[in-house]
């Protein structure tokens, strides 16, 4: 498994008359987290496309548990427990306040996709070379 967390500070613009983030700004916020866990590689969404990948979201659940609030620092952890093994990969994200409490969960799932032929093809083999390390039996995270 490999995670990466994550901090944001909720913006006024992102809550709602409630005072509290309007719930489709965490397809965003879940966004933000896979940005910065692919970054925290070495690797950017800018290079995929570069190196002729996309990754298109195809499916997205996400859990309500408790609101988050404008001002508060939250927490993005995102997560990937399972190596790709073919075109999909699904990240689960978790967001958190201050005081630790879990408030949304999500799962996201992708396709690495060609640009040049617009199909599904398999994970970059540098990308999956920089995450084998974390799937193997002896790591320690």
């Amino acid at each position: 498994m490999y995670e990466y967390d994550t901090t944001v500070r909720v913006r006024y613009a992102e809550t709602d008359q409630m005072n509290i983030v309007y719930y489709g700004n965490y397809a965003q916020y879940f966004e933000v987290g896979r940005a910065e866990w692919i970054r925290s590689l070495g690797f950017t969404y800018k290079k995929m496309e570069e190196i002729g990948i996309r990754m298109p979201v195809v499916k997205m659940e996400v859990k309500f548990l408790r609101p988050a609030q404008y001002d508060e620092l939250i927490t993005i952890k995102t997560l990937l427990k399972e190596l790709p093994a073919a075109h999909e990969i699904i990240f689960h994200h978790e967001v958190y306040n201050e005081k630790n409490k879990l408030l949304t969960t999500g799962k996201v799932t992708l396709y690495f996709m060609s640009v040049a032929t617009g199909k599904r093809t398999d994970m970059p083999e540098d990308l999956k070379l920089s995450l084998t390390p974390f799937f193997t039996a002896n790591h320690s995270s």
